[in-house]
């Protein structure tokens, strides 16, 4: 039966859009999308996932107490170029990954309005969806149904390309900023942004992300397993181990941390830059090294690592390096505090690093650099490796702040009061 609006639940139903999930995880979207809707379950929610199928997956199925659909989607991007703007064309070979977004757009939206709403008559209280990737499903079912959607902003076109990017994406992200009745963004960096380019301010909110404490434990990591991969990368008793892990890709400032290293190395000659992560920049990354004469000082492993590798290397570490130039939130950088380690962040521009890391106070835990200065880096670098007993303070001073104020249950608690308040 229908849930009759006059007799609302405390629990709310909710019609959760993003396209990559659990256990295709592309990056900091798909672990948003894990942990915050375990926690909703938590709370007693009741969440219905729509999500991306590689085709390998399960079209329906119930985790941990989510309702979780993919529906197989068909390769219609030798189609696209007939009927499309001539900025798609200019997707060339990536057209393919439009075709699977539209598509799985398309068949998720008609699946939640007439299966789940019409015949089912779930009563969904709220339709979230999250970026562009899963805005057509979003502006569809508020043409359709007329129910309360929410808009979860975690990066903008123009942030990611420079300004350069995608004609349609940024008419999808505009046109799902003015529909939407409430937007949700990461920071207030990008609460900023945002407000600077048109939307409307009055109806954003920002939630930060969050992490568990309880997973990213460095107390939970044996010694010897940290010691193992310190190993696999050569750094030795006496060395120090400097960790980036993220997307390879010029936002993250990556090439400009390898530059950063030839001016450590002139001080501490032990150091050495462990690089963790996939992208476009890989061949740049160990072409740059190699023409720097440090390829001995970098060490790069150029994949996806699975959770419980990555807490490994966190443990391992003496203390992460994340220079992003356009960071909205950036979830690693939680984990890296966790773990109990002292941080060099990106602080300038569009990032959401600088609210999460304290750079001066009783309260410090790591540094704040500018992400565009390969100098810079290797001063806030230096000043986190001149003195180690207190980088250890920063990294406890971290752990700290995870706690107090970046659990996932928090941000679950404040997402859910933004929900029911738009409700009502």
């Amino acid at each position: 039966m229908a849930v009759e609006r006059t007799e609302r639940r405390s629990e709310l139903r909710i019609g959760f859009f993003v396209w990559e999930y659990p256990p295709r995880l592309v990056g900091g979207l798909g672990t948003y999308a894990d942990y915050i809707t375990r926690e909703f379950v938590s709370l007693g929610h009741d969440v219905s996932v729509f999500t991306l199928n590689d085709g390998q997956l399960k079209t329906h199925e119930i985790v941990r107490g989510i309702d979780v659909q993919r529906p197989l989607i068909v390769d219609s991007s030798a189609i696209f170029p007939m009927l499309v703007t001539d900025d798609l064309k200019k997707w060339g070979t990536n057209i393919k990954f439009f075709n699977d977004i539209f598509i799985y757009n398309i068949l998720s939206a008609t699946k939640f309005i007439n299966y789940c709403v019409r015949k089912e008559e779930i009563g969904y209280d709220v339709a979230c969806f999250h970026d562009w990737l899963s805005s057509i499903s979003g502006l569809i079912i508020k043409q359709e149904l007329k129910m309360p959607i929410v808009f979860h902003v975690h990066s903008t076109e123009w942030g990611r390309t420079g300004g350069a990017g995608s004609e349609v994406v940024t008419h999808l992200e505009n046109t799902s900023a003015q529909v939407s009745d409430q937007i949700v963004t990461v920071s207030h960096a990008m609460k900023d942004d945002l407000t600077r380019h048109g939307w409307p301010e009055p109806k954003i909110d920002v939630v930060w992300n969050g992490v568990d404490p309880d997973i990213y434990d460095p107390n939970k990591v044996k010694a010897e397993e940290a010691e193992k991969i310190r190993e696999i990368y050569g750094v030795k008793e006496g060395d120090q181990m400097i960790l980036f892990l993220g997307r390879l890709t010029w936002v993250k400032g990556v090439r400009n941390l390898v530059q950063a290293m030839t001016f450590v190395l002139q001080e501490y000659p032990r150091a050495k830059l462990v690089i963790l992560g996939k992208g476009e920049e890989q061949r740049d990354i160990e072409e740059l090294a190699k023409r720097l004469g440090i390829s001995e000082n970098v060490r790069s492993r150029f994949e996806f690592v699975p959770e419980e590798e990555r807490i490994q290397h966190y443990a391992a570490s003496d203390m992460c390096v994340f220079p992003s130039t356009y960071e909205p939130f950036g979830i690693v950088s939680l984990e890296a505090m966790s773990m109990g380690k002292p941080l060099v962040v990106g602080a300038r521009g569009v990032v959401g690093f600088r609210e999460q890391v304290v750079s001066t106070g009783t309260e410090q835990n790591g540094v704040h650099v500018n992400g565009e200065n390969p100098a810079d880096i290797a001063w806030g670098i230096k000043e986190c490796l001149k003195d180690p007993e207190r980088a250890r303070d920063w990294g406890r001073n971290g752990r700290q702040r995870v706690i107090k104020y970046f659990t996932w249950r928090k941000v679950a608690e404040q997402t859910i009061d933004i929900y029911s308040k738009l409700i009502k």
